[in-house]
């Protein structure tokens, strides 16, 4: 079926310029030079006056500079990424003037091993230098600096992209504006390692044996592929099924239908890719180890300006989650603005390619509020920031809260739901806001309204935040649902120099009344649930959290015991009367 081409940047021409000349080589991460250099690129929309809506898309290892739109008027497939680029697309051509550029050593019109070496005439092959992430992102720059690029808004990239995304914001900390890093790593593993050398091993069998090495490169690519799915994918769209047959044929021959797809998939793969490109691009790969450049995360990331946004995806085994919240954390250690949502999907590594909606949603609101975070010191500014009327408060809780929070503070709001405390917060009181969630819908309200924001739950703990982050922590309604509340509390109090909590009160009369009267569990505003439905594993009372202060070496400094909505504390037998309460603790 023909791609609709209604909603797209419509035709495009791919573009080539040279950034190094033959007379000033560039010189390599390996020590060796190379020159000339050539570039192909696309763009999409147009820069503004200011300069300063200027994207840059990295791309993955056997992708392209054709990211969106079509080469012609008759080309049915558009670019690998049209799903997010485009007029009023995630990544806004309306918007943003959009930038991809074929990486150095790749085979799609930029110099690489394909290339035609001209000091003998022929293909460079395997005469060509050995070349890093570090040299790809240095030739983008110098296509830049030919395009008159003053500044980057964002650089994004998936898998290998996510890769150079890393390098940019490394090496060039002042050029780009803010990174947005999916599905990717700082370092391979092992296992994705060895995935490249048996890839490797097939294509350099053929060339050893003298045969074009067109069956080592499609074996190679049927290996990657694998890495690419998730156990579920393959599960869903493959089973046992057979292809053509109802039985067993007893041979060699491809017959299940995970098979003809791979074998299908090694055969384009070859009609379209060089075998020796393939060779010098996961070989890159392999050498990328910002822990080994820089002796840890943390020092890597430690003259980075940028604001960050990583994504990773529940089934990829290729790049886990666990890789993405390293980097998370080793920016959370640093005190660097970055949100991470780790999206729920079935499609393993490929779900950056393959998720459109909530993954566009993400980007779209990232860079919206990247361009146009609001400033927060200004009445004037409270028409731009989503989601606030001053006039009309959801939760008095969250009033109290703020009553109890001094100006120009650094707050942490644990469970933070959509965010709209912390957006009264920079705008009443201009703090320095950040959040954990555990909601992924919610994460991506909190995204779009330009919250840090870290997808996480947050009883897997605070460590890597150092001691005395923030000047308050708040776990607002919370407290009774988490299994291990002296772990999550004892974490607060360390990084937090007061924190603020508030829940509701099970031991209101009403409470007392339903369960002694009615002999059912209680509901009242606060405890809408029925007891099979409710989130909350643990019955407190005000006498209860007091007790549990004291027990972990808190200090209560306030107390605020109220019924309902009204904004008047309880003052006449607080743990019968109140409803919910509001506690201000610190270290004892």
């Amino acid at each position: 079926m023909a791609e609709d081409k209604t909603n797209s940047v419509g035709v495009v021409e791919t573009k080539t310029i040279r950034v190094v000349s033959p007379d000033k080589p560039l010189q390599l991460v390996s020590g060796k030079t190379l020159g000339p250099i050539d570039v192909a690129y696309e763009t999409y929309g147009k820069l503004n006056p200011a300069g300063d809506n200027v994207v840059l898309i990295c791309h993955a290892l056997s992708l392209s500079a054709h990211a969106a739109g079509f080469n012609n008027s008759d080309d049915e497939k558009p670019g690998w990424w049209n799903i997010m680029i485009g007029p009023g697309k995630a990544i806004d051509t309306n918007k943003y003037f959009v930038i991809c550029s074929n990486f150095l050593g790749s085979c799609s019109g930029t110099t690489g091993p394909s290339s035609i070496n001209p000091q003998t005439g022929k293909p460079y092959n395997l005469d060509f230098p050995m070349i890093t992430i570090a040299d790809m992102v240095k030739v983008q720059k110098l296509l830049l600096d030919k395009l008159g690029i003053k500044q980057l808004l964002n650089v994004i990239g998936g898998s290998m992209g996510g890769m150079q995304v890393l390098q940019w914001a490394i090496e060039y900390p002042d050029f780009i504006k803010s990174a947005t890093v999916i599905a990717a790593t700082s370092r391979l593993g092992p296992q994705a390692i060895a995935f490249d050398a048996v890839g490797r091993n097939a294509i350099l069998a053929d060339m050893e044996a003298g045969r074009v090495p067109k069956k080592g490169l499609a074996t190679a690519r049927m290996i990657g592929h694998i890495t690419y799915l998730s156990k579920e994918s393959m599960r869903e769209k493959f089973g046992r099924e057979l292809r053509s047959a109802e039985k067993y044929s007893y041979d060699f021959n491809s017959e299940f239908s995970v098979e003809t797809y791979l074998d299908y998939q090694g055969q384009s793969f070859v009609d379209r890719f060089d075998a020796n490109c393939y060779l010098y691009i996961t070989k890159a790969m392999d050498y990328f180890d910002m822990e080994r450049d820089f002796g840890s995360l943390r020092e890597a990331f430690a003259k980075a300006k940028s604001r960050f946004l990583i994504v990773s995806f529940t089934s990829d085994w290729l790049f886990t989650p666990a890789q993405s919240e390293e980097m998370v954390n080793a920016l959370v250690a640093q005190r660097k603005p970055v949100s991470y949502c780790n999206i729920f999907s079935p499609y393993g590594h490929d779900a950056f390619l393959l998720e459109p909606e909530t993954l566009g949603s993400l980007i779209s609101g990232f860079l919206s509020t990247t361009i146009e975070k609001p400033k927060f010191d200004r009445p004037a500014a409270v028409s731009s920031i989503k989601g606030i009327d001053r006039a009309i408060r959801l939760r008095v809780d969250y009033e109290l809260i703020e009553s109890l929070i001094e100006r120009n503070s650094r707050v942490l709001d644990v469970g933070c739901g959509d965010g709209q405390l912390l957006l009264n917060l920079q705008y009443d009181k201009n703090i320095i806001a950040e959040g954990i969630e555990v909601d992924q819908e919610l994460v991506l309200k909190c995204v779009n309204n330009g919250l840090d924001i870290i997808h996480r739950d947050i009883e897997r703990g605070l460590k890597h935040y150092p001691d005395g982050s923030f000047d308050y922590a708040v776990l607002s309604q919370t407290l009774q649902t988490l299994k291990n509340p002296h772990l999550v509390f004892a974490e607060l109090l360390r990084v937090a120099s007061k924190v603020i909590v508030s829940f509701p009160n099970f031991a209101y009369w009403r409470c007392r009344a339903g369960l002694f009267f009615g002999g059912q569990a209680p509901r009242t505003k606060q405890l809408p649930f029925e007891w099979y439905d409710t989130p909350n594993i643990h019955v407190i009372s005000l006498k209860d959290f007091e007790k549990f202060c004291d027990e972990i070496g808190a200090k209560v400094e306030a107390k605020i015991p109220l019924i309902g909505n009204r904004r008047s504390p309880v003052k006449f037998a607080p743990n019968l009367f109140a409803e919910q309460a509001i506690y201000l603790t610190s270290r004892k």
